[in-house]
């Protein structure tokens, strides 16, 4: 159990990471690479899926979470979200299975993302991806690493050239007038943006209707490898009111981010 006015957001960023790591490897018993899951799939009102991996690895979160941190509240894609949780000063953003259609059809990009945010925002956050050989950690003012490697974006970045990943006809459109090329679409949002503090992608954008529980953990380590997640209107997200969703966001190093802006302006 740890007191979290008594802990600094490192160690904090650090448990979420072992957990994480654990959660995937929990998931990995399911995984299928190039195949489909054998894990029994339903699919909750308005057709998105959720296997018993996902339920399996929301257990387990909850079990190691809600025990290192009895004080934070929860919030979790696939679990009930209580009434008193935006009054809450600390809560756990969890998805046990950030892109669950991918995990099905044995597409490896795919995550666990686990966040704690505090005033609006993520204070720290791990993002497992293990059929990658990826983990992702970041706490607010001490850096973001990859696998144990600090991350650091280039402060000369240009998007002319580089690789852009997100929903059509959007990202289309921002490619042309960005001179970028497209990647596949990438199924895991936390992935998507967390590829891009790490400068495999040089920008990324999301759909319209996107959740905390997709991107608060992704958010913190962009934010600290000196990127930038905002909406089209500059605004950073907020996080753990009672919208719970997001408009469409757009994530770039700090040095092409308004170029980023501009071009999905153009091309909208």
């Amino acid at each position: 159990m740890l007191q979290l006015a008594e802990t600094s957001v490192g160690q904090i960023a650090d448990a979420l990471d072992a957990v994480a790591a654990e959660a995937g490897a929990v998931a990995m018993r399911w995984f299928r690479p190039g195949e489909k899951t054998t894990a029994r799939t339903q699919y909750k009102p308005g057709g998105s899926p959720v296997t018993e991996a996902d339920l399996a690895v929301d257990a387990f979160l909850a079990e190691r979470l809600l025990t290192l941190f009895p004080e934070a509240g929860w919030l979790s894609e696939e679990g009930a979200d209580p009434a008193a949780r935006p009054d809450r000063e600390a809560v756990l953003v969890v998805d046990p299975i950030d892109g669950t259609r991918g995990f099905a059809n044995g597409d490896a990009r795919w995550s666990v993302s686990v966040a704690l945010v505090r005033g609006g925002r993520p204070v720290a956050g791990a993002v497992a991806a293990p059929a990658l050989g990826e983990r992702f950690v970041a706490a607010l003012g001490c850096g973001a690493r990859r696998n144990g490697k600090l991350l650091k974006l280039s402060t000369n970045a240009r998007l002319a050239g580089g690789r852009i990943a997100g929903p059509q006809p959007m990202t289309t459109n921002a490619a042309a007038i960005a001179g970028m090329t497209l990647v596949t679409k990438i199924p895991s949002l936390a992935v998507r943006f967390a590829q891009v503090a790490s400068a495999e992608i040089d920008a990324a954008i999301s759909s319209p209707n996107c959740h905390d529980w997709d991107i608060a953990a992704a958010d913190l380590i962009l934010h600290e490898a000196g990127g930038k997640l905002t909406g089209l209107d500059r605004r950073a997200p907020a996080y753990n009111r009672g919208d719970l969703t997001h408009g469409t966001l757009a994530a770039a190093p700090a040095a092409t981010h308004d170029e980023l802006l501009a071009a999905l302006a153009r091309g909208q």
